[in-house]
């Protein structure tokens, strides 16, 4: 196979660009099973789009950026101190070509009165990061400018002043919207905002949803907790279906967002390990009497030991739907749940990343 028009050879973005999707599919079942061996009887097969589908679907995107007097700007991935452009890479949504495109063109010259650092994107949300302690002047965004961004698709452009912007991409102040809206509603209505976690298929995304929400079978007699909950996705099936729902998030933006797609969920905004008393207070509150039912989808750390001991010995959900992006953290937690009697029913991989070695697992489990 030969590489996509766009992509840039020297780009560690995806693996799996020169393998048909068969191979890349085997490979990362393989991969799994291998990680996840105890279980493999219990693999579900690999849920993935097909065609055309696994490409232009990067939808959030996170891009260095950097000005050149010949080339203007490009944004990209740095590899050993240089930037490789990827402006035409073949992942990107076409809301992200646009908007790449367009950026190109209307942005001011780089330099001190405008170090742009990076380009984020999530969904319909747009940010412009420079490394300055105060946002520069904006003359640059003209109506015409205006205009041209409504058409790229973009709801929204931010522009976000922090100097120290890196490893850290976002910090609480230095935020000036610049045009549209504060937020932005996903194909299911759900309020997310410009720094926003977002999977990028939204139709596997559902999927797992759904393969979670028919296992656990909230209702009217039974209590959730939803465990690193984001803009409330999840939450809000919890609560439509009748359940008693408590959330916790770190991120502030994600939480306030869930306020509003989630009003019926109880929300504490925290790391999980420091929201266990306020846990504890709850369920000693709603949940006495009703079936405990633990939907989790930690970050790739996995969960933190002390919610896991939390969740094996005080919590003990009769069923739990695991989201995970590591494997490897993954199967650290199963352990622990395994010896603490737990016994998994099914193990779905999905495959969100399609061109990267990245694969997500839905894992379901009872006592």
């Amino acid at each position: 196979m030969s590489l996509r028009a766009g992509c840039v050879a020297q780009c560690r973005g995806c693996a799996h660009r020169l393998m048909s999707a068969e191979q890349s599919e085997e490979q990362k079942t393989e991969w799994l099973q291998s990680r996840l061996n105890p279980w493999a009887e219990t693999f579900q097969s690999l849920r993935a789009v097909e065609g055309e589908a696994r490409w232009h679907y990067r939808d959030r995107v996170v891009l260095a950026a950097e000005w050149s007097e010949v080339q203007g700007w490009r944004f990209g991935m740095v590899v050993r101190d240089e930037l490789l452009p990827l402006q035409e890479c073949p992942i990107h949504s076409e809301r992200v070509a646009r908007m790449l495109a367009l950026l190109r063109e209307i942005l001011p010259s780089g330099g001190r009165s405008f170090p742009l650092a990076y380009y984020a994107q999530s969904g319909g949300q747009a940010t412009l990061i420079v490394k300055m302690a105060e946002p520069p002047a904006t003359k640059w965004l003209t109506e015409e400018a205006k205009v041209r961004l409504a058409e790229t698709g973009i709801e929204g452009l931010w522009l976000h002043a922090f100097p120290s912007a890196g490893r850290r991409l976002f910090s609480k102040h230095g935020w000036r919207l610049l045009w549209g809206s504060e937020h932005s509603y996903d194909p299911q209505g759900l309020r997310y905002g410009p720094t926003a976690f977002q999977q990028l298929i939204p139709a596997l995304y559902i999927a797992a949803q759904d393969q979670a929400q028919q296992f656990l079978a909230p209702d009217a007699g039974s209590s959730v907790v939803d465990l690193y909950c984001g803009n409330g996705a999840t939450l809000r099936r919890w609560c439509e279906a009748g359940a008693e729902t408590i959330g916790v998030e770190l991120g502030g933006d994600a939480l306030a967002c869930a306020r509003e797609n989630a009003s019926g969920a109880e929300l504490l905004r925290g790391t999980c390990e420091t929201r266990l008393p306020q846990l504890r207070q709850w369920l000693g509150r709603v949940a006495p009497e009703r079936t405990c039912l633990l939907y989790t989808n930690p970050p790739r750390t996995g969960m933190e030991e002390a919610v896991c001991r939390w969740v094996a010995d005080e919590l003990m959900p009769t069923r739990i739907a695991y989201l995970s992006c590591s494997a490897g953290t993954l199967r650290r937690d199963l352990d622990r749940l395994f010896e603490a009697g737990y016994r998994v029913v099914a193990i779905t991989p999905y495959d969100f990343f399609p061109q990267t070695y990245h694969v997500e697992t839905l894992v379901l489990l009872e006592r």
